[in-house]
């Protein structure tokens, strides 16, 4: 019995990676959802295993994570998020002086206290969080590794045998090493849902515009930000999040937060220098 499951298993994926290589792999997911969700928990335990990263404890930061999950919040609460209730939605604060965030399969977000406090204000953050939202949200990393590994990865996860690649995945998903990349198309789309999650919240709906014209510039210059490694674009993307912004009909003003006893400032100097 178990090898009549194995061949049935087999030649799924043999079928489903033979589309993949039409060309049609963005849109076929062989992962369930509780895949996604196991393969994210595998990820995070691992980056936290990896002393590479600092990860800042909740406990001796606790206004910060507050801030920052209350902007997540704003967005998982905007009614377009698909897997709200499936995925975890974990965020992780990393010290590095690095421009950089990303998601895993499941909803484990990280964001760098480089980025944050290179940022601005709060809208480009919440820019840069619907995007990464929409990466773990859309599927894409699970896409990607599909497009990437094909059949062996797939099945040493499906069996529970991927110990020997986690590692690896782990690096590629934050970044460190080998990048795991995204299409151009799932790079369009993170950008695209960016836009309609932040629609139904207090902040600027093109807010990653504004974020992506300041790393422009920094790249203009020649110090090109780590971003650009890990997120392959062309420079219209700037472009097209203020079309889609004008398509949906959004609020493109920033964030009013004057009155709040903690804001974007305030933030940023919570964070170890």
């Amino acid at each position: 019995m178990r090898n009549i499951k194995l061949s049935v298993l087999l030649g799924l994926i043999i079928g489903i990676t033979a589309m993949m290589s039409c060309g049609d792999g963005d849109g076929v997911v062989l992962f369930t959802i509780e895949d996604d969700k196991a393969l994210g928990l595998q990820v995070s335990e691992q980056i936290a295993s990896d002393t590479s990263f600092t990860i800042l404890s909740e406990t001796e930061y606790p206004e910060a994570y507050a801030y920052l999950q209350g902007m997540t919040n704003q967005i998982l609460n905007s009614g377009e998020i698909v897997h709200k209730d499936d995925f975890a939605w974990k965020i992780h604060i990393i010290h590095d002086d690095v421009l950089n965030a990303f998601a895993t399969p499941g909803g484990y977000i990280y964001v760098y206290t480089g980025l944050i406090k290179y940022l601005d204000k709060a809208d480009d953050l919440a820019g840069v969080m619907g995007h990464e939202l929409a990466h773990a949200d859309r599927r894409h990393s699970v896409k990607a590794m599909q497009r990437e590994y094909g059949i062996q990865l797939l099945l040493s996860i499906a069996l529970g045998e991927d110990a020997s690649q986690l590692a690896q995945i782990a690096a590629q998903i934050a970044g460190t090493g080998a990048t795991l990349a995204f299409s151009r198309d799932a790079e369009a789309e993170a950008d695209d849902y960016s836009v309609e999650y932040l629609a139904n919240t207090e902040y600027a709906c093109n807010g990653a515009y504004t974020f992506f014209k300041k790393l422009i510039e920094a790249d203009a210059t020649g110090s090109t930000p780590t971003f650009f490694s890990t997120h392959p674009d062309p420079k219209d993307r700037v472009e097209d999040i203020n079309a889609k912004a004008d398509e949906v009909g959004c609020d493109k003003s920033a964030i009013d937060e004057s009155s709040a006893s903690f804001d974007y400032v305030d933030f940023q100097n919570s964070l170890p220098e």
